[in-house]
């Protein structure tokens, strides 16, 4: 969608930029994510993209996009993107190679897992900017009580379990998980822990929840 707001005359505009220079998180130097936004490129329009590079095993978390609808990708290596259709009640899983995309359906969850090294998948967005809700904060910020009472469950059980995770993850497991605390690699549910690599666009050590790629304004960067 065009932006037809914009002052194409104005000294200010842009057409051009290097998304290298954003990067929104990075666990390491194989496994990173930098970001494009209207907020970066003032003519884009109602689309955006998040630059996606992950090695064997690591994981985008779960998470939502409550905004937009997200076509992943796959530049080199290969992933699985995984989702939930709400409708059927069923978990679904894409394997994508080079050339290949897999389409999540705006607030649908989902994930996507490396399968291999020197992974690179290109998300892209129908909005200005993604939202997003990840697993990791709604399993943190909801109270163990609740969960327990909701689900009949143990609620010092449920404490524990998630008593590591006190950062959005963003892309796991943490550089400080233990091998043996990741069962059969991705095959099972790993534990998270509090690790909390760089994260660029957080306010304060902690990104919004309903939007955890939160763009900060020029008076705050």
């Amino acid at each position: 969608m065009a932006v037809s707001y914009m002052d194409f005359t104005s000294p200010n505009v842009q057409f051009t930029y290097d998304v290298n220079n954003n990067s929104f998180f990075k666990k390491d130097d194989q496994n990173y994510i930098n970001f494009l936004s209207i907020n970066q490129l003032n003519t884009l329009g109602n689309v955006s993209l998040l630059d996606i590079y992950l090695s064997t095993d690591n994981v985008i978390e779960p998470h939502t996009h409550q905004n937009a609808t997200e076509l992943v990708f796959c530049i080199s290596g290969a992933a699985v993107v995984s989702i939930i259709n709400p409708f059927t009640k069923k978990l679904l899983n894409y394997s994508i190679q080079p050339g290949q995309v897999a389409n999540v359906p705006q607030g649908w969850w989902h994930y996507e897992i490396a399968s291999v090294d020197n992974t690179h998948l290109l998300a892209i967005f129908d909005a200005p900017v993604p939202e997003f809700i990840g697993g990791s904060d709604l399993l943190r910020l909801t109270p163990a009580s609740v969960f327990a009472h909701t689900y009949c469950l143990d609620e010092a059980k449920v404490k524990n379990t998630f008593a590591p995770i006190t950062n959005t993850v963003v892309i796991g497991p943490p550089n400080d998980c233990k091998t043996g605390q990741v069962q059969s690699k991705v095959s099972e549910n790993s534990t998270p822990h509090s690790n909390q690599p760089h994260l660029n666009r957080a306010y304060g050590n902690q990104p919004f929840i309903g939007n955890g790629w939160r763009y900060l304004d020029n008076n705050e960067v």
